[in-house]
């Protein structure tokens, strides 16, 4: 019995399953949570400039981002986490410029669809030392760098468009 056991776990290890495949799966199981997340923007010598961190457990870039916060809206929320994980500081848009999807694999192995919506962040001051400095890597990219480096196809096209914006001003 503990071999069956061991071979279904085997077959079921969604941290070796595409996350194409994973993505598919748990859209028709459960709808996805939402989060917030910052784009967080400044004014670079080359132009505008987005400031990615990197992921916790593999490592990707992505913008920051979490969890909805108690009597908070969205957009506050991700200033929060902006701050959290990237040390910035700056005014948030209230509406949001887009959304993306990705899959989270959370600490008990279980897989979870988030759908954060993206909120601008125009940054007006960057911390060296801030809540997650010691846990996280930050890098300014360009748009289209950023657009490349990111793994979620949404937040990909979301950048990329922002890209072909900014050339035509």
């Amino acid at each position: 019995m503990s071999r069956r056991l061991s071979w279904e776990t085997e077959q079921m290890n969604v941290r070796s399953m595409p996350l194409e495949m994973l993505n598919n799966v748990l859209e028709f199981i459960r709808p996805a949570f939402v989060q917030a997340a910052a784009l967080c923007l400044r004014d670079g010598p080359k132009g505008q400039e987005v400031l990615l961190v990197k992921t916790l457990q593999r490592e990707n870039w992505i913008t920051p981002k979490g969890w909805p916060m108690r009597n908070k809206p969205l957009c506050q929320a991700a200033a929060i986490e902006a701050w959290e994980e990237a040390g910035v500081k700056g005014a948030i848009s209230a509406e949001p410029v887009g959304a993306f999807t990705y899959t989270k694999i959370k600490k008990s192995g279980l897989p979870v669809q988030c759908r954060p919506l993206v909120f601008r962040l125009d940054v007006s001051e960057l911390r060296d030392t801030y809540p997650e400095s010691n846990k996280r890597t930050r890098q300014w990219f360009s748009l289209s760098e950023a657009a490349e480096v990111v793994k979620p196809p949404e937040l990909k096209a979301l950048l990329q468009r922002l890209a072909e914006q900014s050339n035509q001003t």
